[in-house]
């Protein structure tokens, strides 16, 4: 029997059950057998209950999105074989609980094979083995739906217990076990099933398996907080919200680099602590997501008047309001390309996967200080919380950028009459538009900060000609980082270069696109990518030559009204005439990617909205 060398698994059950757990170890157990892992989490807004689910899709080469259907649906409770049974493929596999689950009443392909598990069997089998209740074990039922798949996809037990290892560590370490031997009687449980081994879609081992011990296995909330590690961060500001707070826990988890990490209480606090923190000099940063982000425009824009670099991250969900707080959407581009009344420069940039969530949580403190001005960065939920095997960071070309940093004042002018201080032009016109920074405590480098129009020195004014030098000395930097910016981190071209379409996309839609654009090359058709992840200044000339050239273009985004379309547009003069949205609130699959683009070439059609997943 031949096998597979891509399969998509899934697990799910009531919120607080351990699919979360599951679907970790499920993820680490396949990369300690040497493929690659992506996986997409999907969880309620309520702490308890509702209806959760986790999709892995393991493979021999790199992937970076999730498909549609799946191989193997794992249950341990009914309602995830109620919810998701029909998306199980033919020849696939359902593994459920028969005390729960009937599966005559489920609606899937007649040809799916089903393993029905003893769960409490199982456990009450190990607990007199361990002498112990049977339910204090009753956790181990993400194990065993584990070690059960393992089983059917033919990977051995034996990374079950590495991967056991890697989750459960210090002083849960104990907890390694009695979850192995719970995994063990379930993997000789479904392997004792007569029909187990001629399932369709057993998994072809891994070749490269000793180079996948060099791997990472991470989300995108972790990279970002590990770039932000790298970059020198010493003070995160913020106040709990989901999704940003997964960042923010993982800070917290990580003292030992020197950091601080502060919920505040409230996101006004919190932005007005990190502007605060990043007067004095240190590198600091403040999370959030959309409700947040709206609190934090007014602090915003007084980083902005003050020329303080100040970091924030807004990790994006649903909205508006409340909305969908544990869902993904790209609905913030706008807002924070022009967040704060008034114009003033900020710069926007939007990582799409887990180098750039890297590269970005560490770069964007050089563009603040460097610029002296706030930095936005822009992360969809989606690519937060996706997890994903990667190979490890490259940082060799990382080097920190304290920009215009005076660290001592050699001569300055004589003291001001109204207030008997010396005074030192902080805001002093320059050609580039960027002034000398001393910190506080600087000798002679006192100066004013105000919420108001300044003068060199800070002292408030609205004389009509002062108020015109600051705002052009202001926009003057972004001018410049539009320059100095390196345009591999401004946007990138995946693909042939004359292709016959050209996709436009930003942020966690560039995963789905990439795995896509491989199949348009195995189909014969002429497919490129144009990933944009600077956002603000943005790259008017090359986005414009390069939209010019394309044959024919579709954009990609995650919101109901096309926004990075519009920003385009409105930079560029350009109208895309091909649109595909998703507002569900959950992700771009790569099978959505593809059915887009055939709409497109097949039909003409001039918007395409997707709806997959639940």
């Amino acid at each position: 029997m031949s096998r597979i060398t891509e399969t998509s698994w899934m697990i799910g059950g009531p919120q607080g059950s351990g699919v979360d757990s599951s679907a970790t170890l499920f993820a680490r157990a396949m990369a300690v057998a040497g493929f690659w892992v992506y996986g997409k989490r999907e969880y309620h807004s309520n702490i308890k209950g509702k209806h959760s689910y986790f999709q892995i899709r393991a493979s021999h080469d790199v992937v970076r999105s999730h498909i549609d259907p799946i191989h193997m649906l794992a249950t341990f409770e009914d309602s995830t074989a109620v919810i998701h049974a029909h998306e199980i493929l033919p020849e696939g596999a359902l593994i459920y609980d028969p005390g729960l689950t009937k599966p005559e009443v489920l609606e899937m392909d007649a040809s799916v094979k089903l393993f029905p598990l003893d769960y409490e069997g199982i456990i009450r089998e190990l607990a007199e083995e361990e002498g112990k209740p049977a339910a204090k074990l009753a956790i181990v039922k993400n194990t065993i739906s584990v070690a059960a798949s393992l089983a059917l996809y033919g990977v051995g037990v034996d990374v079950l217990e590495e991967a056991l290892k890697g989750l459960f560590h210090g002083k849960k370490s104990k907890l390694v076990g009695i979850n192995l031997k719970a995994g063990i009687k379930a993997y000789e449980a479904i392997k004792a099933i007569a029909h187990a081994q001629d399932f369709k879609y057993q998994m072809q081992e891994q070749p490269n398996k000793p180079e996948a011990e060099s791997r990472l296995l991470m989300n995108g909330a972790a990279a970002c907080g590990i770039g932000k590690l790298k970059a020198g961060m010493r003070f995160q500001t913020y106040y709990s919200i989901t999704p940003a707070v997964d960042e923010c826990i993982y800070l917290e988890q990580h003292s030992e680099y020197g950091i601080v990490v502060y919920q505040a209480e409230d996101e006004i606090a919190s932005i007005n602590m990190a502007n605060g923190a990043a007067v004095t000099g240190a590198r600091v940063a403040t999370a959030t997501s959309g409700p947040g982000f709206c609190l934090k425009a007014e602090g915003i824009g007084w980083a902005g008047m003050n020329e303080v670099p100040t970091v924030i991250f807004n990790y994006m969900r649903g909205g508006p309001s409340t909305g969908l707080p544990t869902r993904s959407e790209q609905g913030d581009l706008l807002f924070a390309v022009n967040i704060g009344h008034g114009d003033f420069p900020k710069i926007v940039l939007s990582p799409g996967d887990m180098e750039e969530c890297f590269e970005d949580g560490f770069n964007c403190f050089n563009f603040a200080e460097r610029y002296q001005t706030p930095v936005i960065v822009l992360v969809d939920k989606a690519l937060a919380n996706s997890t994903q095997s990667i190979k490890k960071f490259a940082d060799q070309g990382l080097r920190v950028d304290r920009g215009k940093r005076v660290t001592k004042v050699d001569s300055y002018d004589p003291a001001d009459p109204s207030t008997g201080l010396p005074k030192f032009p902080r805001f002093q016109i320059t050609e580039d538009g960027i002034s000398p920074r001393p910190i506080p405590g600087t000798p002679g480098g006192i100066h004013f900060l105000t919420g108001d129009e300044h003068t060199e020195y800070g002292f408030i004014t609205e004389e009509p000609a002062v108020r015109m030098q600051m705002m052009e000395k202001r926009a003057r930097k972004l001018l410049v980082a539009a320059n100095e910016i390196p345009e591999h981190l401004q946007f990138k071209v995946y693909g042939p270069e004359n292709a016959d379409l050209t996709i436009i996309g930003w942020g966690s839609t560039k995963g789905a696109v990439l795995d896509a654009l491989e199949r348009f090359a195995e189909q014969g058709k002429s497919v490129n990518y144009l990933h944009i992840r600077l956002m603000s200044p943005f790259p008017v000339d090359a986005i414009t030559r390069i939209l010019n050239n394309a044959k024919q273009r579709l954009i990609i985004e995650s919101n109901f009204t096309n926004q990075l379309a519009k920003l385009i547009r409105q930079e560029t003069g350009i109208d895309i005439e091909h649109k595909a949205v998703k507002y569900t609130g959950r992700p771009f699959s790569q099978c959505e990617i593809l059915e887009a683009v055939k709409e497109v070439q097949e039909k003409q059609s001039r918007k395409v909205v997707l709806i997959n997943g639940h």
